[in-house]
């Protein structure tokens, strides 16, 4: 993609003067109209040290009204950062609808600056291209616009460059050893950088080549740019507002005429009865076995807590089953003698207004954890799949493609090091009966057992089979499904921990 650009482009002052004019005012609106209909921006700014994204930033900002964006300077990975997942920081960092986002640098000092200064082996390469695209796909496919602007000059321009900011001692401790390398080695690093053009590069997310030689012509050429994305991305959000009205009229009528009706088709049904249907609810577990198990089980896991800590291993455990199919016992019983100060619990409840604003994933990633420390999810992002699903609170192309959007996200997490564990508690509908009553005549558990709980009985069937079909399509090697006989609550807390303690072991034994 480099080989064909023309680094002599030019532009003269008056030129430059007469395009800026109406480039700002045209920038402005557009700001004003993406906040008006909720779309969310993200514009990354990478190229070669010195091409001047520092100043493209300041002047682009320049149009822009200050309330409605933010900008993240992407350098070394903080140690907080360096703690999770390399996507963890970006993702805490997208824009919620409405809003601008501006990178000076971004998820490509991966397989840029952290490859050519071998901070990160070639094997993890593949990994990190993987999970960019994946990434960027997401966000793009739940209505974010990303403008990706690569700044390109040649190796005497920008030794050139650094000479002048090496001539004042205000400006040269901008210019670093690394840098200098760079430029040393400039076809080494282009190379690089074409790789990552190449692979990257996409439909959804496309490269555009500013030519930076000339800083008006890139200027220009930069608000030129954004301007006729911005534009382009309203219409296609106006188009989408307008499908989603009709969608919204189908869905409601669809919805009327499914209550009776299997949500999966025949092929998918089929598969039904080699998970839940197979499941043996009879296993049960004493009284006088549990206690002595639970208390042999919650000593190695504080053991093993203290281990996972030492050797920096994240861990990801995920909790689903049915309304009072006993995660929260099970999860009192797992955490009842770790380090308080090592693990957070993390409930799931209906998204608030700012959740709904970005990503569904965003308010999962935001609760990742750190290396050494343990994340538990009662309820988790598999509401996307079953009860959003279910309910309609998304669409079905959305909780279609859902599934390997979870895929990739648990992908990325074990590919960080992180032990990555999901329960499905699975209770029948007679056991579930049976603790909603009980729920309802205890003063202390009424709190429990809502309406909609109830509600939510009347669609066991619908629900059965989402249940199914996540379980088959999202249990994967990395991080796999465990479904929990709970008929019994001994038995299944047990479960839990022997699980837990199995895969701990495991992981750690290989550290």
């Amino acid at each position: 993609m480099l080989e064909k650009v023309d680094l002599t482009m030019k532009m003269e002052k008056s030129e430059y003067k007469a395009k800026m004019t109406a480039l700002k005012l045209q920038m402005g609106k557009l700001q004003r109209q993406c906040k008006e209909m909720g779309l969310p921006i993200m514009i990354v700014f990478e190229g070669f040290d010195a091409a001047g994204k520092g100043m493209q930033i300041g002047k682009l900002i320049q149009s822009l009204d200050p309330r409605g964006f933010e900008v993240f300077t992407v350098k070394e990975e903080t140690k907080e950062e360096a703690m999770h997942p390399f996507l963890w920081r970006f993702w805490t960092k997208t824009p919620q609808r409405g809003r601008m986002a501006v990178y000076d640098g971004s998820w490509y000092i991966k397989v840029l600056s952290d490859r050519f200064e071998k901070k990160m082996r070639e094997s993890e390469i593949e990994n990190c291209y993987r999970s960019i695209c994946s990434f960027e796909k997401q966000i793009t496919e739940d209505g974010t616009l990303l403008i990706k602007l690569f700044l390109d000059i040649d190796q005497k321009e920008q030794k050139k460059r650094f000479d002048k900011l090496m001539e004042s001692k205000d400006t040269a401790w901008r210019v670093t050893k690394a840098d200098l390398k760079k430029n040393e080695k400039y076809d080494q690093y282009q190379d690089m950088i074409e790789e990552m053009l190449q692979r990257t590069d996409t439909e959804y997310a496309p490269w555009t080549i500013v030519e930076a030689t000339d800083r008006r012509y890139a200027t220009v050429k930069i608000y030129t740019v954004i301007t006729q994305m911005l534009t382009a991305g309203i219409d296609n959000r106006r188009r989408e507002i307008a499908r989603e009205t009709a969608a919204e009229v189908i869905r409601e009528a669809e919805k009327e005429a499914s209550e009776n009706r299997s949500l999966i088709d025949g092929a998918t049904k089929g598969f039904q009865e080699s998970v839940l249907a197979k499941v043996d609810l009879s296993l049960c577990c004493d009284r006088k076995t549990y206690r002595k198990k639970l208390k042999e089980y919650q000593k190695k896991i504080e053991k093993l807590h203290g281990e996972l800590y030492q050797k920096r291993i994240p861990v990801v455990i995920g909790f689903e089953g049915w309304d009072a199919a006993g995660k929260g016992g099970a999860i009192k019983r797992l955490t009842e003698k770790m380090d308080a100060r090592g693990y957070v619990v993390n409930p799931t409840a209906a998204p608030n207004d700012l959740e709904k604003a970005h990503h569904y994933l965003w308010r999962f990633w935001k609760n990742m954890p750190k290396d050494g420390h343990i994340a538990i999810f009662d309820r988790t992002w598999y509401g996307r799949v079953m009860v959003e699903r279910i309910e309609g609170f998304c669409t079905q192309e959305e909780w279609k493609r859902a599934y390997k959007e979870i895929n990739d996200m648990e992908k990325d997490l074990a590919d960080a090091g992180a032990v990555v564990l999901k329960f499905w508690m699975q209770i029948d509908k007679k056991e579930q009966e049976k603790r909603f009553r009980q729920r309802q005549e205890n003063p202390e558990k009424q709190w429990k057992i809502t309406e909609e709980d109830w509600r939510n009985r009347e669609k066991w069937e619908q629900y059965e089979e989402a249940v199914n079909e996540m379980l088959i399509r999202t249990s994967t090697e990395y991080a796999p499904w465990i479904v929990v006989e709970g008929n019994d609550k001994y038995y299944a807390r047990l479960k839990v921990l022997e699980t837990v303690i199995d895969a701990l072991e495991k992981r750690i034994s290989k550290k």
